[in-house]
């Protein structure tokens, strides 16, 4: 096993939570708390933060990871947040609510455990890794942020979607900003205030996911799209979505410039001189990361 590798599945630092295993430069998440069909613990949001972060950090070494694949164990990706967590961040508050609020952040245990949840959506979000989700039986809450932040996301006509919080009181507070990005304003707000229901065929149509799938054909479509990204130079790749990111708030003509540097920087680079040699030869391009 590589030096990436080992420090990712490393029997020092076992995950309680989740499941990983690397297999190449794939390396492949499983929530893996299925008698409950996967809610997302605090414990959970660390590990999850965790494993990406070990990801990216193998950037650059022998075997390092180029794409996180993310799905639930047990037939199910995630039935959104443990109510258990909430419920003890509740008791906290009232046991001293004038000492509730964490210094620094004034938050007080509720609102941490919440913030805590956005974080790891954001890092998913923000990361150069490629992230594919793949999603079967109960996709809810949490589980449907976590499905907007990939950036490809593989459905099961087994899966079904819902965003419960408004019909429990509460809000999809760390959701929202994801919902919106990927379904766009007016459909995300009709599945909050209606406590949105979803089947496989309606995600699709909508937007939320970019393929559905018999059960038995998952494993392919995922091998298949696994093969696509893994073509890809990973540099560049990580430079695509950095500016796609940067375009979602930015007119066209003010990323002109920077766009253009983008381009000349990954033009002169290592990676282009190959994929370009490797076109004219009519060959396969030998990525190394530099």
């Amino acid at each position: 096993m590589d030096t990436a590798q080992a420090a990712i599945n490393s029997e020092a630092n076992p995950f309680q939570t989740i499941a990983v295993e690397q297999v190449g430069g794939v390396l492949h998440v499983r929530l893996n708390r299925p008698e409950s069909r996967n809610a997302m613990s605090l414990h959970m949001v660390a590990e999850l933060r965790q494993a990406l972060l070990s990801a990216e950090q193998s950037a650059g070494q022998t075997g390092a990871v180029r794409v996180l694949v993310l799905r639930g164990e047990g037939g199910h990706f995630c039935s959104g947040a443990d109510l258990k967590d909430m419920a003890a961040a509740r008791a906290r508050l009232m046991q001293s609510p004038s000492d509730a609020a964490e210094a620094g952040t004034g938050l007080d245990p509720i609102a941490q455990a919440n913030a805590a949840f956005g974080e790891l959506c954001a890092a998913y979000a923000q990361t150069p890794l490629a992230v594919v989700v793949v999603l079967e039986g109960t996709v809810m809450g949490g589980g449907f942020g976590l499905a907007c932040v990939a950036d490809v996301a593989l459905a099961s006509t087994t899966a079904s979607f819902r965003l419960p919080e408004t019909s429990l009181g509460v809000v999809p507070a760390q959701i929202a900003p994801f919902l919106v990005e990927r379904l766009g304003y007016s459909q995300a707000k009709r599945l909050a205030v209606t406590g949105g229901r979803l089947d496989a065929a309606t995600a699709l149509a909508l937007g939320l996911v970019h393929s559905v799938h018999a059960p038995e054909a998952v494993e392919a479509a995922l091998n298949q799209v696994l093969v696509d990204i893994l073509a890809c130079a990973p540099n560049a790749l990580a430079a695509t979505k950095s500016l796609m990111a940067r375009a979602r708030w930015c007119a066209p003509q003010d990323l002109v410039h920077e766009a253009a540097r983008t381009f000349s920087q990954a033009a002169q680079s290592p990676e282009a001189m190959e994929g370009m040699g490797a076109f004219l030869q009519k060959r396969k391009p030998q990525w190394a990361l530099q």
